[in-house]
């Protein structure tokens, strides 16, 4: 297990993923605006895990009002206002602050004042983590069904436990085949511009001893017309009520590339990135980022002032997706409000 987002004496401590592969460094904090800016600038990253730091958050801000004497209520609605700027299409940071609110809700009309609400609002953030793991296993436990022995598997950015609270969504199924002692191997894209495949996908993979294969995020359409892919898995940041989901960019391409080659694409991913309140996934807000992070990773270089198209995620059809790997099993569209 990774420990890739947790609470430590009034901070929380998180993983700077921006680090990796060169090292790995635990940053720990009280401040929601550095908290905000992790999240922000993908120091952390996945929707699980940003929904985990958006709880721990709250929880945080809590414990550093009561210990500064400022007012509590003004200090969690700031945090609350704070986090929900930071990114927009992992619905997981939403779920999350809004669990966060209804369980404030629920401790005020119980009484709870001050420190009874700060330890309760701790409480929640835990449970959601809890949660989370063992979501990550149930996850494990249906994809390994999918997961034969000798499976190869192509996956695109980073589910795993860096993604998580520490045991992953994508790279479950695979983690929970390599326990059961069955020979898999997983072929990661890059996942340009940032490279969370071959910076995160990898690290974490050979860690744990899973053979991995790093290629540019233009070579898994031929490497799945070659025959050489069983399954692909992948994560997800939101799930319309239709199936549609969205994901990491070129994410679509890879199930389009699946598609023409006949292999199953699946998703792995928590209810809690469902949102049913999404009839399909035109509806689902699709965040933009800086260009430079395109033009300042490019070997070469690019021409200064060049215009950069840079969606942080694609939507992919429910129609070109096997099937939904859930803690509550397989499932497939259309999904129930």
């Amino acid at each position: 297990m990774i420990e890739t987002v947790r609470w430590k004496a009034g901070m929380v401590r998180y993983i700077d993923q921006r680090l990796l592969p060169e090292r790995l460094e635990f940053v720990e904090t009280d401040r929601i605006d550095v908290l905000a800016e992790a999240i922000e600038t993908l120091a952390i990253r996945g929707a699980p895990a940003i929904g985990i730091a958006a709880a721990f958050g709250i929880a945080m801000a809590a414990a550093r009002a009561l210990a500064t004497g400022n007012d509590l209520d003004d200090g969690l609605a700031t945090a609350d206002a704070r986090l929900r700027r930071t990114r927009p299409t992992a619905v997981n940071l939403f779920w999350a602050l809004d669990r966060m609110a209804a369980r404030k809700r629920a401790l005020l009309t119980g009484g709870a004042r001050g420190s009874a609400l700060a330890e309760g609002l701790l409480d929640e953030a835990e449970a959601i983590l809890a949660e989370d793991l063992e979501t990550s296993r149930r996850i494990g436990e249906f994809g390994l069904a999918l997961v034969k022995e000798g499976s190869r598997v192509l996956t695109h950015c980073n589910a795993g436990g860096l993604a998580t609270g520490g045991l992953g969504t994508a790279l479950a199924p695979v983690y929970a085949a390599h326990e059961a002692g069955r020979k898999v191997e997983v072929f990661a894209d890059e996942t340009r511009p940032l490279l969370q495949g071959a910076r995160l996908t990898t690290w974490e993979l050979t860690q744990n001893h899973i053979p991995v294969t790093l290629l540019c995020d233009g070579a898994s359409a031929s490497l799945l017309a070659s025959g050489r892919v069983d399954l692909v898995i992948v994560g997800a940041d939101r799930v319309a009520r239709n199936g549609d989901t969205a994901n990491k960019i070129g994410t679509l391409a890879a199930a389009l590339a699946a598609k023409a080659a006949r292999v199953p694409f699946y998703v792995a991913a928590p209810l809690s990135t469902f949102d049913l309140s999404l009839a399909t996934g035109a509806d689902i807000p699709i965040e933009e980022r800086a260009g430079k992070e395109v033009t300042d990773t490019t070997t070469a270089g690019a021409p200064d002032g060049i215009k950069v198209y840079n969606p942080a995620f694609d939507v992919t059809p429910a129609k070109l997706i096997a099937g939904h790997i859930t803690e509550k099993g397989i499932l497939k569209p259309p999904f129930e409000l």
